[in-house]
């Protein structure tokens, strides 16, 4: 009985001991490959519970002006942080610098707390219950400028770097505007979170450059910090976009803009200058009302659609031209009075005229709208209206600009062959003056521009280069659309019309004797129902024009909707807008002026010749080259054959010639100083033992003393200068 006892015992206690050997194998045989086979996969997996690669930007590249002006940068600024378990940080390093520590962060970094203050909380960050539980992402200052962050990183503790000093400094680049609104809309931005705006949105690719990769170590408190202070990728710095804005352009367009909108009271307007020959944008200002002000906040002259009015006219005109339908101005034409009914609907010109009959060039310059839409439908209203708007689609009127800007939709032009039109019977004497089409104002001004460049359609376009460290990249030069919009002789009719509009018609305020403006006003109603008149009824004023009209350098639009101050019609507020910026171009812009020497030689006027100065003859001659002055040598009453030597010289003007006579210096007596400079007068008077005394600046022109006098020992001769 006992022996089967034991021998139970046994059995169990080998099983037991079986199992133990067999639990231990299969623990060390897992134990090895976790740690031998599989240990690069759970190295991985672990290193990704507590460490990640993390993007790292690059510095983004700048937006320029057309003369290198920063519109939108990148400024470094530094948020700084204290790993309170740095490996490298002792308690004797810590306590060597603490308190130099906290003065410097009490002076330099917040002033609200004392020395003392950072002290004790600097000494809280090491206590060891604290630093157990890993506090190794503390803000010291957040947004610092790169100078400062400079003096943080050379604080005691801190100069000791990323391991020994716990010092951690992140850069966070904030995007700038050193022009603040100025082109804002147009610079735009890119945001997390919304679409991108304006040339940041349309270049990010190429601002943003690429992406590097640095190691951050997760901490507890989910946060992440770097392992480096530098990223193991380096990220490739975004290239440079440089623009054809010009600076001064711009200022005075968002200037002229934004006073006006202030002056008539307007929801919003816009501006837009191009440059004639090729089509750069030199100004896009955009100003819209918001709850805090004034502001660019859309970006109306590319995205906003609208019914262009009578700017539109000059279309309809030179389909006209085109068609062979008109050609001589002075032709008389019937205006009613200024109010007609077409089917069912009265249309009447917006300013009331009383003349029943205006000549063609009338109806363009004052902007008949009765007189525009009854020539259109008597030549296009039998069945022909699809050839009016063939003519508009060779205009390139139906084409969007596809500047570098997004945003932009092609134009609505109806066709009388597409059900989905909506074509009726007025539509075509209404789109004749600027309704039932929608256009943006850069499209618009993108036609007008065509006409000032004798019908060649230039693309619109605001970026000129991309430069990476001031080397080019890429360079985009002007694009021809269309050579020729129309034929020569419409171009040049369309011209004439358009200057008659500033010589005597709508826009005749704005006309000025030191250059020449050419333009058409426009002035629509936004809520109409075909002219019947509705309360509250919102306008939107216009002009759109080139100048210098001779031999055009800029185009330019504006455009202000919903006036309500100070009147609505494009003659009262948008074309002095035009008229503020072409001015301050032609002040500005020496190409704007013709050449001094472009034409020939005028003949000098006898009394803008400098006529009896006088000086030495080498000195005189010196000076009239340098001024480009042809004098000759001449006989007068004050040379005789003997003085013919003589080194002095006077000049006298007559008629359109100025010669140079001989000056009698006699070495005895007192000469004519009069003409001369002080210098010279003095050198000859006091070298006849004569003193002198000075009244008044400039030449000599009296001298108390006669010429011929004999000078004694106490002679004064006073010299009168002016």
């Amino acid at each position: 009985m006992l022996l089967n006892v034991k021998n139970e015992v046994l059995l169990r206690l080998y099983l037991v001991s079986a199992g133990v050997v067999l639990a231990s194998f299969v623990i060390w045989g897992r134990m090895y490959q976790l740690s031998v086979t599989q240990a690069d996969r759970w190295e991985a997996k672990a290193d990704s519970l507590y460490v990640k690669w993390v993007d790292v930007h690059a510095d983004r590249g700048n937006i320029l002006a057309d003369d290198g002006s920063l519109l939108a940068t990148s400024l470094p600024f530094f948020d700084i942080h204290f790993d309170a378990k740095a490996e490298g940080l002792t308690d004797e390093v810590f306590e060597a610098n603490v308190d130099s520590l906290a003065f410097l962060l009490s002076t330099y970094v917040d002033q609200q707390y004392t020395p003392g203050k950072y002290k004790e909380w600097l000494d809280s960050l090491r206590m060891a219950d604290i630093r157990t539980r890993g506090i190794r992402y503390v803000p010291i200052a957040k947004d610092v400028p790169y100078n400062k962050a400079l003096i943080i990183k050379n604080f005691p503790l801190f100069r000791l770097g990323r391991y020994k000093g716990g010092l951690i400094i992140e850069q966070k680049p904030k995007r700038e505007r050193p022009f603040k609104m100025l082109a804002q809309r147009t610079i735009g931005y890119t945001r997390e979170g919304a679409l991108p705006v304006g040339l940041e949105g349309s270049f990010d690719n190429i601002l943003g450059g690429s992406l590097g990769k640095q190691l951050m170590l997760r901490v507890p408190g989910d946060v992440y910090i770097p392992i480096n202070d530098l990223a193991e990728i380096e990220p490739k710095a975004g290239s440079d976009v440089v623009t054809t804005l010009d600076i001064n352009i711009q200022d005075v367009a968002e200037n002229a803009l934004m006073k006006a909108c202030q002056t008539h009271d307007a929801d919003h307007g816009c501006v837009v200058v191009m440059e004639v020959k090729t089509g750069a944008i030199r100004a896009m200002a955009n100003i819209g009302r918001t709850p805090e002000g004034w502001w660019e906040t859309y970006n109306y002259a590319v995205g906003e659609r609208v019914e262009p009015g009578s700017m539109f006219k000059l279309a309809s005109f030179m389909a006209m031209l085109e068609d062979g339908y008109i050609d001589d101005f002075e032709e008389k034409i019937p205006v009613y009075g200024g109010k007609v009914k077409i089917y069912d609907e009265e249309l009447i010109d917006a300013e009331p005229h009383g003349m029943d009959t205006m000549n063609i060039w009338q109806v363009f310059a004052k902007s008949s709208n009765v007189g525009t839409a009854t020539m259109v439908q008597k030549y296009y209203g039998k069945g022909k209206a699809a050839n009016f708007v063939d003519q508009i689609r060779e205009f390139g009127l139906d084409l969007p600009t596809n500047i570098e800007l997004g945003g932009e939709d092609a134009p609505i032009i109806k066709n009388p062959v597409d059900p989905k039109s909506e074509w009726s019977g007025t539509t075509l004497p209404w789109m004749s003056i600027g309704y039932e089409l929608l256009i943006t104002p850069l499209q618009l001004l993108t036609f007008y521009n065509a006409v000032a460049n004798d019908g060649r359609m230039m693309k619109p376009y605001i970026v000129q280069r991309i430069e990476q460290y001031g080397e080019t990249e890429k360079e985009f030069k002007p694009t021809v659309i269309k050579r020729n919009i129309a034929s020569k002789n419409t171009i040049l009719k369309a011209q004439e019309l358009l200057k008659k509009v500033v010589e005597s018609g709508t826009a005749h305020n704005i006309r000025t004797d030191n250059y020449s403006i050419a333009g058409k006003t426009g002035t629509a109603q936004l809520n109409y129902h075909k002219f019947k008149a509705q309360a509250g009824i919102r306008h939107q004023a216009g002009f759109c024009g080139f100048f210098p009209a001779d031999n055009p350098v800029y185009s330019c639009i504006v455009v202000i909707s919903e006036p309500q101050k100070g009147g609505y019609h494009g003659s009262e507020v948008a074309a002095p807008v035009f008229r503020t910026i072409s001015d301050k171009c032609f002040a500005m812009k020496a190409a704007l002026h013709a050449p001094i020497n472009a034409g020939p030689k005028p003949k000098q006027k006898t009394n803008m010749l400098p006529s009896y100065e006088a000086g030495t003859k080498k000195e005189l001659a010196a000076s009239l080259k340098w001024l480009g002055i042809d004098a000759y040598e001449g006989n007068g009453s004050e040379e005789t054959a003997a003085q013919k030597n003589n080194e002095w010289a006077v000049l006298k003007a007559e008629n359109d010639s100025l010669l140079v006579l001989n000056r009698f210096v006699n070495d005895k007596t007192l000469p004519s100083v009069i003409g001369m400079g002080l210098k010279d007068a003095i050198y000859l008077v006091e070298n006849r033992g004569c003193r002198v005394r000075v009244e008044g600046v400039g030449k000599v022109r009296a001298q108390s003393l006669s010429p011929g006098t004999h000078c004694g020992k106490n002679s004064i001769c006073v010299l009168r200068l002016e």
